[in-house]
């Protein structure tokens, strides 16, 4: 799963890129999930609040973010991606989307991919089980 994780990665890069895949995925989930401040982005991706305004920082840099005012707290601001970064993230999906395709229908013959799609189901309801082991504090994890 990691090696296939940084593969897709590296298939799905633009050919420019010079942003990190930790700007790039804050710049996903501003697209997904709308405007957000710089600290509830941290909190989603799980990094320090310092971190995560350098990565915005870096983002407003570059013209994939803008940052206003938010109309219901004018001492909070909220970042949300621009035309720019709403579409530079749409092409990283498509890219790793065309490869993955691309690698399966290739490399696997029918009965391969057939097993491939059963093991792909598997692991989903695997990762989407609310099942804990005992004794296993979720944060402790963290």
């Amino acid at each position: 799963m990691t090696r296939l994780r940084a593969r897709l990665r590296a298939e799905s890069a633009p050919a420019d890129m010079h942003w990190s895949w930790s700007q790039l995925t804050t710049l996903a989930r501003l697209v997904t999930d709308g405007p957000a401040t710089t600290s509830d982005l941290a909190q989603a991706e799980h990094v320090r609040r310092q971190s995560m305004a350098e990565t915005v920082a870096a983002l407003r840099a570059d013209g994939l973010v803008e940052v206003e005012p938010d109309p219901s707290d004018g001492r909070k601001m909220l970042i949300q991606a621009t035309e720019r970064g709403r579409l530079l993230s749409a092409t990283i999906p498509a890219a790793r989307e065309k490869w993955l395709d691309s690698a399966i229908t290739g490399l696997l013959d029918a009965g391969e991919q057939q097993t491939l799609r059963k093991a792909a189901a598997i692991m989903n309801r695997v990762a989407d089980s609310d099942t804990r082991p005992s004794g296993i504090n979720r944060s402790a994890r963290a």
